[in-house]
């Protein structure tokens, strides 16, 4: 089963250099993921830092960043967020068709995470 998934930003991240960071991996997100975040005193504070925080757990890569600190995802221009948010919902919602790529061969194809 695959569990990781590519994904492109419509802008890119950039970093304090000025290297902008368009690729990315995302992982499928584990109950702990979603859990975990709510205790957090900035979720406390406010409810939608919960989607920053759930966010740089499972973006496993972002160009050449590995981890993704929760600081490159606050520092996402509003498209980028709102698309990984999007990428977010396709690969943790049953029945959702993606756009993926094999990791071995390269070539882009659809896969339904909702078939058996």
């Amino acid at each position: 089963m695959q569990t990781e998934f590519e994904f492109v930003l419509p802008r890119g991240y950039v970093d304090d250099a000025g290297n902008v960071h368009q690729r990315g991996v995302m992982r499928l997100a584990t109950a702990r993921d979603e859990v975990e975040p709510l205790s957090d005193p900035r979720v406390k504070l406010n409810e939608l830092y919960l989607g920053l925080l759930l966010l740089s757990r499972v973006v496993t890569r972002l160009g050449s960043i590995s981890p993704v600190p929760v600081a490159v995802i606050e520092g996402l221009f509003s498209s980028d967020y709102a698309h990984l948010q999007d990428v977010y919902l396709q690969l943790n919602t049953l029945g959702s068709v993606i756009e993926t790529r094999c990791p071995n061969c390269g070539t882009n194809f659809e896969l339904d995470l909702g078939a058996p």
